[in-house]
């Protein structure tokens, strides 16, 4: 991958021959959009999360994407990780909650996820400001407003983006009044009772300028117990005078995600909409406030600064197979692994549903709440040095978070046909295996960063960076157990690289990037398989995780070419490798359904992208390749779980070269986009992938995940200069595919839909074929 622009038919030069001009009489049809960003034209990409006063990205030594509003919105309402998915290589989603709108996202063979228990290797800015979420890493999606979006840049491994920058970053750069003027809005729907509406407005008043954006969507989903909620606003106030810019933002959003999860394959078999066991539900609220601004010292060099603080309030419902069920022994009692269970002070507990074990079921509740604040400041200085061309950079983060943590277990009955859990339960406390927890989580990570840009001559160009990060994460156990403990972190990551222009058409580059992620607060208090955590993360006290660092080698070529008058080809193929050390991974427990996280040594990530894109006046057409391999290069042993490849002794072995679960091997993607008229625009995406190895089977020893081909078709017609017919239809072959693999305890329920069903693979089913349309008016 490289350097991409944002896939639009944007107008070309203007000059060629007179046959072209002809040409051009036969078919007057207008450009496919605005002009966006070009290889033709100079590329400015930020080098750090700060927005504005960037370089010019043919002289960054690692891949580049760089995606813009309009590629948001093809086909439909505004979509940035449909963008991300369908147009950019080496990204595919997976949906282990089940949830269309809570995917998690996987690049060179790095996530980020909103879920918890994944090893977060990608970093992730919001306008600015760092979005892992401070207690896990995690990202939750739903809360970015698609509307809002002015351009997002996907890079390869680069340091000065701090921590979980393993494997790259994601930056993503909001609108304001001085970048997008009008109004707009968009009312959509179609399948699974989907519902959405988008507003967005800007406006500038002389130096002044107000943008503000709005979404509200509902969607019914098409399986059991699967719908989505979610409401956002986002706002901008800036004002700007000849040296100076400043403006304040607010981000508000609040969500209702109800994902079935994944369902055993022979109950999916009998009904592909069946959920395996509910309650699965998570609640987001969140609220953030920043204010940001520059100051042009002098023509050469400009302050940026920004703060902000921000709160996210999550409450997790999930049910569960009962870990908890009737002895046997007569007693009359339920028992788990170690004996007896147990609830709160220490009294043992009936089996009040009576000895059937597919009585019963289990209820995870957790609620997190975590208060964030930040500072960053940067100088930028474009002065030349020893006559060349340079841009340095050099500042200063810290962003600090207050977190509460709470989590129950309950024991209680099971609805026989839907297999939802029926309260209120019995509260579980078995100290060693489920416990309640209060615990209290104070973060603080602190950075120091520069990058230097030089163009040593004309066509060759180098860039120096690196950062120091300090991090510092105290954990207070406030139930009076044995949580509590301070850890700490420190490490410096440097990167160096370099381009050169080898033709007007062609430019070379390559580099190297250290960069590392330290243990989250839920790492760090889920990391013994003595005391292992269910997948809703209770906690028990556990010895400290080593930092995770990664070691990338990155080298390809990049470029375009005009074959004749306003057509354009641009290509690229790019080669990585990543190395890790001390790397983290959530492995199996002896316990059912639980894990603990811990280093497993070294792995490694390395892999090929390549891309080519077509354009014309009327066409559009690209085709983007990866081969990934995302692999073990220690070994280790862990409790097969639910995989029926486990050994005698129920373990399984994992050796270098066994590769990871959830990431495929090879994936291709294909689009189109045709002018047909001056008003009609047609198009059509397709992504096939190979199979991904089942989580839960880190030593490849089950049958991988089926591949997939599937394809997507879109259109617009402008019925007038500010209205717009739009529509989608997802899947239109109706594909029958599975995005996310893993082992559930099927025997351990009852399924009425497919009685006697032993098979413990489980799949997250794909949706069917689903039309989408909507209506845009501008003004």
């Amino acid at each position: 991958m490289t350097i991409k622009p944002a896939k639009s038919g944007a107008r070309r030069r203007p000059s060629g021959p007179r046959l072209w001009s002809l040409l051009a009489l036969v078919f007057p049809i207008p450009a496919l959009a605005q002009p966006s960003t070009s290889l033709s034209g100079v590329v400015v990409t930020a080098p750090t999360p700060f927005p504005g006063l960037g370089v010019d990205a043919q002289t960054s030594p690692i891949a580049i994407t760089v995606l813009n509003s309009d590629d948001l919105v093809r086909g439909g309402a505004p979509d940035a990780l449909r963008a991300l998915q369908e147009q950019v290589a080496g990204v595919s989603l997976d949906s282990a909650s089940g949830n269309p709108f809570q995917p998690s996202l996987f690049y060179r063979g790095f996530e980020a996820s909103p879920l918890q228990g994944t090893a977060q290797g990608l970093a992730v800015y919001l306008g600015g400001l760092r979005f892992n979420q401070p207690f896990g890493d995690t990202v939750n999606w739903d809360l970015i407003p698609s509307a809002a979006i002015d351009r997002m840049t996907l890079e390869g491994s680069n340091p000065v983006f701090g921590l979980n920058a393993l494997g790259g970053a994601l930056n993503v750069q909001l609108k304001s009044g001085f970048t997008w003027q009008g109004g707009e809005a968009d009312l959509s729907g179609g399948a699974f009772g989907r519902v959405q509406g988008d507003v967005q407005y800007g406006r500038t008043f002389g130096d002044a300028a107000v943008y503000l954006a709005a979404t509200a969507l509902h969607q019914d989903g098409w399986r059991d117990l699967q719908s989505s909620d979610i409401h956002s606003v986002y706002g901008d106030l800036g004002w700007r005078g000849a040296k100076a810019e400043l403006h304040l933002n607010l981000r508000l959003a609040q969500s209702d995600l109800n994902g079935p999860g994944s369902s055993p394959v022979e109950l999916l078999a009998a009904d592909p909409a069946a959920q395996f066991t509910a309650p699965n539900v998570i609640k987001n609220a969140y609220a953030a406030v920043s204010v940001a601004g520059r100051y042009a010292l002098d023509s050469a060099t400009t302050l940026q600064v920004v703060a902000y603080g921000d709160y996210l309030r999550q409450n997790v419902l999930n049910g569960n197979a009962p870990n908890d069920t009737p002895c046997t022994d007569g007693s009359g009692l339920l028992c788990a692994n170690a004996g007896p269970s147990t609830t709160l002070g220490g009294a043992t507990i009936p089996a009040f549903l009576g000895a059937s074990p597919f009585a019963y079921s289990e209820l995870d509740e957790q609620t997190t709440q975590t208060v964030g604040y930040g500072l960053a400041a940067q100088v930028v200085n474009t002065d030349k040095l020893l006559g060349r061309n340079n841009h340095l950079v050099a500042g200063l983060s810290f962003d600090g978070a207050d977190t509460g943590f709470t989590g129950l277990s309950y024991i209680g009955g099971i609805t026989p046909t839907s297999r939802v859990f029926i309260g209120p339960g019995v509260v579980l406390d078995e100290p060693g295996q489920n416990s309640p927890v209060r615990l209290g989580v104070s973060n603080a990570y602190y950075g120091v960063f520069g990058s230097d840009s030089l163009d040593l001559t004309s066509r060759l160009s180098a860039t120096l960076s690196g950062r120091f990060n300090t991090a510092e994460i105290d954990l207070k156990d406030r139930n009076g157990g044995d949580l509590s403990g301070d850890h700490a972190y420190s490490r410096f990551n440097p990167a160096i690289g370099a381009t050169y222009r080898v033709a007007p058409w062609l430019t070379a580059y390559g580099g190297y990037a250290e960069a590392n992620r330290v243990p989250t607060p839920a790492e760090l208090s889920c990391a013994s398989p003595a005391d292992a955590c269910s997948l809703a993360n209770f906690f028990v006290g556990d010895p400290a995780l080593k930092q995770v660092v990664a070691h990338t080698a990155e080298a390809g070529l990049r470029g375009e070419a005009a074959p004749w008058p306003r057509a354009t080809l641009d290509y690229s193929l790019g080669l990585y490798r990543s190395d890790l050390d001390d790397d983290i991974a959530f492995v199996n427990s002896v316990t059912l359904g639980r894990a603990y996280f811990t280093n497993v040594g070294r792995t490694r990530r390395q892999g090929l992208e390549a891309s080519l894109q077509w354009r014309t006046v009327r066409w559009l057409a690209w085709v983007d390749y990866s081969h990934t391999e995302a692999t073990y290069q220690s070994g280790f042993v862990e409790a097969g779980g639910e995989n029926p490849a486990a050994d005698a002794n129920g373990n399984l072995t994992i050796r270098p070269g066994d590769r990871y679960p959830g990431v495929p091997a090879n994936q291709v993607k294909l689009g189109v986009r045709f002018q047909a008229t001056a008003r009609l625009i047609l198009g059509a995406t397709a992504i096939g992938q190979d199979g991904a190895y089942l989580f839960g089977d880190e030593a490849n020893l089950s049958p991988r995940l089926p591949g997939y081909f599937v394809v997507n078709l879109n259109a617009s017609y402008q019925l007038t200069r500010g209205l717009q017919l739009f529509a989608r239809v997802e899947n239109a072959a109706d594909a029958r595919y599975y995005t996310y693999g893993t082992f559930s305890p099927t025997a351990t329920v009852n399924l009425v839909q497919a009685p006697g069903a032993a098979n413990p693979r489980s799949y997250s089913p794909a949706a069917p074929v689903g039309g989408f349309g909507g209506v845009r008016v501008r003004f």
